[in-house]
């Protein structure tokens, strides 16, 4: 659960100051396994580099001046991220930059929560270790169990605390009803019932804005105040854009695990999808800036965020289909043909005639649970050849 950070200026420069060294002693853990290799002995786990923590606080004075407490979660967050990457989850931890990471953790000592009180309906306080009392904007219920959270600085300036509370899962209806929803660059969600939702992008105005200041800053001088300034600006446009696509997402998510029992969605490899195509010196790629403009709209439409919040909201109620031939495949009678699809927006069918819109035909035949081999035929959700899906009556 996320809140709106309101630091005063002294607490700011308190919080910055947590931030760079959570910042510098990830670096160093990152620092110390790079230098592994193979017939190296192997790189210090966390409890080394506890010790490690705990040598130098002692012999450096501005490092000792810091929370103990964030810094050893550093350390903490660092193992972690080791561990999904060994699991096959997660990718490296890379290094951490000034300006663009920014934040750190804490959690209570022996499994104590820490502290939070509500001054008003909408204002409340959390303390933070060596800067005191913080201020955030109470917009939801907050439980009083509380034993983490994480205090962040995004590139627009703004101050975030997250809480670490898991919310509850969304019952379904209970009705049985299923949806499909097929995702798509010039709409971002199309549902088997028709409707056609995307994600509320940059106003005209705004994309103008944005492109003055990508250009001006192309102009200025690198350290200077002006090119400080000019980042600012755009981060405060980019973090916008970022937040209506996050607040999309939720609304969305939560709307079609309220009313649907069961959601099925095309499984999309969007790590691949999104993969750069410059290729290396040697065989360059084809078509470069075409797909970079391809990579940043589907980034811009939300996809991966939609799915996950999905499966949270609505856990063992989300079904992935295989999204191949969905958008050829005519709802109506089954005939598969690239033809089929005349742009991105028309299906009409060459075998029956059935017109529809192609991202909602194709969003009908994921909710049906069917795909379609390279052959044409129709296989249902589950592997049997001719069993209709069943609706979910109830779920637990």
């Amino acid at each position: 659960m996320r809140f709106r950070l309101a630091p005063t200026p002294a607490q700011e420069a308190a919080l910055l100051e947590h931030c760079a060294h959570a910042r510098y002693v990830w670096n160093l853990a990152v620092e110390q396994h790079q230098h592994w290799s193979p017939g190296r002995a192997s790189a210090p786990g966390y409890v080394e580099q506890s010790r490690q923590l705990t040598e130098a606080r002692k012999e450096f004075e501005w490092l000792a001046a810091g929370s103990q407490t964030v810094q050893q979660q550093a350390l903490r967050d660092f193992a972690q991220a080791m561990a999904n990457f060994f699991a096959g989850t997660h990718r490296r931890p890379r290094w951490r930059k000034a300006g663009v990471h920014e934040g750190f953790r804490i959690v209570g000592q022996r499994g104590n929560h820490w502290d939070t009180r509500r001054l008003s309906r909408k204002v409340g306080e959390v303390r933070v270790p060596k800067v005191g009392w913080v201020r955030f904007r109470w917009s939801r219920e907050l439980p009083g169990d509380v034993k983490s959270f994480r205090v962040n600085r995004d590139q627009a300036g703004r101050w975030h605390v997250a809480f670490a509370v898991i919310p509850p899962p969304i019952e379904g209806p209970g009705t049985g009803e299923i949806v499909g929803v097929d995702r798509g660059v010039t709409v971002s969600a199309a549902l088997s019932t028709g409707e056609l939702l995307s994600v509320p992008g940059l106003r005209e105005t705004e994309t103008r804005r944005l492109l003055r200041l990508q250009r001006r800053l192309a102009r200025a001088q690198r350290g200077s105040n002006r090119r400080k300034r000019i980042k600012t600006a755009i981060g405060r446009i980019k973090a916008r854009q970022a937040d209506r696509r996050r607040d999309w997402a939720e609304q969305t998510s939560t709307g079609l695990a309220r009313r649907y029992d069961l959601v099925r969605i095309e499984d999309l490899k969007i790590k691949n999808m999104v993969r750069s195509a410059r290729g290396t010196l040697e065989t360059p790629g084809k078509n470069v800036r075409a797909k970079a403009g391809l990579n940043r709209a589907i980034h811009s439409a939300g996809w991966g965020r939609l799915v996950t919040r999905l499966e949270d909201k609505a856990p063992g109620r989300v079904e992935k289909v295989d999204p191949a031939y969905t958008s050829q495949t005519c709802h109506a009678c089954g005939h598969c043909v690239a033809d089929n699809r005349e742009s991105q927006a028309v299906f009409r069918c060459r075998a029956c005639g059935h017109a529809d819109h192609a991202d909602v035909n194709a969003a009908k035949n994921i909710a049906a649970g069917r795909a379609v081999t390279a052959r044409g035929a129709l296989q249902p959700l589950g592997g049997a050849a001719n069993r209709e899906p069943q609706p979910v009556l109830s779920f637990g």
